[in-house]
């Protein structure tokens, strides 16, 4: 098996009415790497309000991550 990815997002949910804002920060090689990344940035203009808003996901290479499907309202 082949060591996992860490995709680190940045996501901020607004009022209704207004873009959610949604930021892929990067694809990191390891969790401390996506870690290092949160340190580095979590001082900026816009993080800085909402640290919170950092998400890191793992997902394995070359595998198929959302299977369901999707519908279209």
């Amino acid at each position: 098996m082949k060591d996992p990815v860490h995709l680190l997002w940045f996501v901020k949910e607004m009022p209704e009415g207004e873009e959610d804002i949604e930021l892929l920060i990067g694809v990191y090689s390891s969790e401390t790497e996506a870690r290092a990344a949160i340190d580095r940035l979590k001082g900026r203009r816009g993080f800085a309000k909402f640290p919170q808003g950092f998400q890191m996901h793992s997902y394995q290479l070359d595998r198929d991550n959302w299977t369901e499907g999707f519908i279209v309202d």
